[in-house]
């Protein structure tokens, strides 16, 4: 090992050494981030809430779950006796709702049911508004303070005002047929109504549009309790599902820098060693190969061996052949991205291909009659065969 080598890998322990030295005895800094995680102790994380539902809710089973509303509804329904295996309370407290189109209509549907949804949160998804019949409305002229109170006069005592973190979102349109508002916010000397129950089917949703309100931060404070307690009285004394958002595979969760890339100390050495290891190939490595000799690749024939399999079936008029071919492409394509088994092409198999997929179950219902029709059918003809390819088309592009 040469003299400037071991230079270098010396000033480099140094210069890591001095970084972990500075690391671990600055006062680590509060993060103010809107982080809304339920595993966060941060001012504005929501562990504190999280742990405090079992007292909340003594007489009602918590459950945490990680993964999407959809796949946490669907995977909790009987399908042979077409009900949920689940009731009580879906629960998210995030400052924008990460609800996808899938996840929205299944969450309509399980309250529809009657089961109920507690929304804590500054948007609302459009599909869940358009169902509701409601709309929020953003205030540009709103400064971050504002004064909540409760509608029952019962609760009149139980106003809190918070200086921070509150964000200038009020609903500005609602059902009156359907909703019963719960609670007001004030900014600006107006008032809006920032928390409401909305009636959907047999079950109900509840909506809060401050989620600011629940974080560690404002529950601690003993004068907030009171109006937290009082606005999470309105959810049913049953099971709560609450989403959280440690999200699965998302952030470092399933790196194997995991534990490296969050100490912050740790993360600085690490990317120190990458960039010296970088500058240090730069500069001492040698070419030690010849130039390797570039092969031009083959030609790929793919393409006009599949036009001309093409050609010979349509030429011999074999119909019957192609479509069940065809048929078999597209259900094989259903099982590979979406998961559905395609034994038995019922109404259940409809109504899970049309929530995965997006699509209209009715557009999907036309598809999977005129499967079984020309299964059925000994003889098709050519205007069979370009009607199901049309359809098998649309299904693909739409």
């Amino acid at each position: 090992m040469s003299k400037s080598l071991k230079f270098y890998i010396g000033l480099l322990v140094l210069l890591i050494g001095f970084i972990f030295l500075i690391e671990t005895t600055t006062e680590k800094p509060i993060n103010w981030n809107k982080t809304y995680n339920e595993k966060h102790k941060s001012p504005y994380g929501t562990f504190v809430i999280h742990n405090e539902l079992e007292s909340l809710f003594p007489d009602s089973e918590i459950e945490t779950f990680n993964n999407t509303i959809y796949e946490f509804l669907d995977g909790n329904y009987n399908f042979d006796e077409d009900e949920y295996k689940i009731d009580g309370t879906v629960v998210q407290i995030e400052e924008y709702a990460t609800i996808d189109g899938t996840s929205a209509d299944e969450l309509l549907y399980y309250v529809s049911v009657g089961n109920t949804a507690f929304l804590a949160s500054n948007t609302i998804p459009e599909i869940i508004k358009d169902s509701l019949k409601l709309d929020t409305k953003t205030s540009f002229s709103f400064k971050g303070e504002a004064t909540f109170k409760l509608s029952n006069p019962k609760f009149k005592h139980d106003s809190i005002h918070l200086k921070k973190g509150t964000n200038n979102v009020y609903f500005n349109k609602l059902d009156p047929y359907t909703t019963t508002i719960l609670g007001t916010q004030t900014f600006n000397d107006s008032t809006y109504v920032n928390f409401a129950k909305v009636n959907y089917g047999s079950g109900s949703f509840i909506f809060h549009l401050q989620p600011v309100t629940f974080t560690n931060y404002n529950i601690l404070k003993e004068e907030n309790q009171s109006y937290i307690e009082t606005v999470l009285g309105y959810v049913p004394e049953k099971n709560i599902y609450y989403k959280s958002k440690n999200r699965v595979g998302k952030n470092l969760g399933n790196s194997k820098l995991r534990f490296i890339l969050s100490k912050k100390a740790l993360k600085y050495a690490w990317y120190l060693g990458l960039i010296s290891l970088f500058l240090f190939i730069i500069f001492n490595a040698k070419r030690k190969q010849r130039i390797v000799k570039v092969i031009t690749p083959h030609k790929n024939t793919t393409v006009a061996f599949i036009k001309t399999i093409g050609n010979l079936y349509y030429e011999t008029k074999d119909h019957n052949n192609l479509i069940i071919k065809k048929v078999t492409y597209l259900l094989e394509y259903i099982r590979r991205i979406y998961f559905i088994d395609t034994q038995i092409l019922d109404d259940k198999f409809v109504k899970n291909l049309a929530l995965k997929t997006s699509k209209k179950p009715e557009d999907i219902k036309i598809l999977v009659n005129k499967i079984a029709y020309l299964r059925a059918k000994t003889n098709c003809t050519e205007q069979d065969l370009l009607d199901l390819n049309s359809l098998i088309e649309d299904f693909y592009n739409s």
